[in-house]
């Protein structure tokens, strides 16, 4: 298992977190997702050959918040 943490912007509430969390916890191979709205960061638990994290990026960017480069 590999883990990637990310910085995300526009999460502003649990309410928020909990959509990052569902629509990460919905993709194949990912164990175990926290999100933060406090700090803007999001944690992925993930097996590194099912995803990877341009993937991650695109899903929580596709859920309408934004992964900064």
């Amino acid at each position: 298992m590999e883990q990637t943490t990310l910085d995300v912007s526009g999460m502003a509430c649990d309410g928020c977190e909990s959509t990052v969390i569902e629509a990460l916890e919905a993709l194949e191979g990912v164990s175990s997702v926290t999100a933060n709205h406090e700090v803007g960061e999001v944690r992925v638990e993930h097996d590194e050959t099912a995803v990877d994290e341009t993937t991650i990026s695109g899903t929580i960017e596709d859920a309408g918040y934004e992964v900064p480069a």
